[in-house]
């Protein structure tokens, strides 16, 4: 059962609401894998989580969070919260990249920001969230690999590469990608990234991103474009599904734009099925 929390509808929450926040997490463990994830590593503490928690009581308890940080990302948020939790997005200047989530709330939320926050760059109503606990369907590709810490710069082009084709913008502005380099360096360190190389040519990629007790995400997928079409993606998603379930977590979930229909083709193939709907608006 949620505890009984501290009085005020909406505050930044700590290390004593934990128990509590867990409980609204599991509530849906796929769509909330993200902040789940960023929890269970850093606790809730602001300066460790480098973002706050905000949460949403009603009738003294718990019901929504929200995790406000380089993302803005609602959990379990219905009409009440998402207001809440607009006004206190309002109060400040924007510091997110993206509002990122269920797209019902996502979508609210924006309705309420978007004039003072100003035009995006992107919004992207529509992102089937899929997952699967099953074994892949079809035949693994058994080239895929975890990624060698030595590997480092021959991958790095490849995942350039895919945020700047999936995102719009290159990730090695401002600080010369320093962070973006980092967070490549970082999965590759945890055995969460994925490729087949060839003769120093990376032909298939993809990522761990979030990782939870119970679920894990995948990003980044990416295929050479000069084999795309050749079920190269399809086998090389099988093999991350099928280690992602071995030895990462029971159920592994990612989400995709409505309009890639190439790749959602791949993933019904390996498995994945929806179970949500997400919704990404992008500065």
């Amino acid at each position: 059962m949620v505890s009984v929390l501290r009085s005020a509808p909406l505050r930044v929450l700590d290390d004593r609401d934990l128990p509590a926040v867990r409980a609204v997490l599991a509530q849906d463990s796929v769509a909330n894998v993200f902040v789940a994830s960023r929890i269970e590593a850093a606790g809730l503490d602001s300066w460790r989580l480098g973002a706050e928690v905000w949460g949403y009581v009603r009738d003294g308890r718990l019901d929504a969070l929200c995790y406000s940080g380089a993302n803005l990302v609602p959990a379990c948020a219905g009409a009440a919260a998402v207001r809440a939790f607009a006004d206190r997005s309002r109060s400040r200047p924007r510091r997110c990249s993206s509002i990122v989530g269920p797209a019902a709330a996502v979508a609210a939320l924006w309705a309420r920001l978007g004039s003072s926050w100003g035009k995006p760059r992107d919004v992207r109503a529509d992102q089937p969230l899929l997952a699967t606990s099953g074994p892949p369907t079809v035949d693994v590709d058994p080239a895929v690999r975890r990624v060698r810490p030595a590997e480092f710069d021959t991958v790095l082009p490849a995942c350039v590469a895919m945020y700047t084709e999936e995102v719009g913008v290159s990730p090695l502005g401002g600080d010369d990608g320093a962070l973006y380099r980092a967070r490549v360096a970082e999965l590759i360190a945890a055995g969460r990234a994925f490729a087949r190389i060839e003769n120093g040519r990376v032909l298939f990629k993809a990522e761990i991103g979030a990782v939870s007790r119970s679920v894990c995400q995948v990003q980044g997928v990416w295929v050479d474009p000069a084999l795309r079409g050749t079920g190269l993606g399809t086998a090389g998603m099988a093999a991350v599904v099928a280690t992602a379930l071995r030895d990462i977590a029971p159920i592994v979930s990612l989400y995709v734009n409505d309009y890639n229909e190439a790749a959602r083709a791949a993933y019904r193939r390996v498995g994945l099925r929806q179970v949500g709907t997400f919704m990404s608006v992008l500065f």
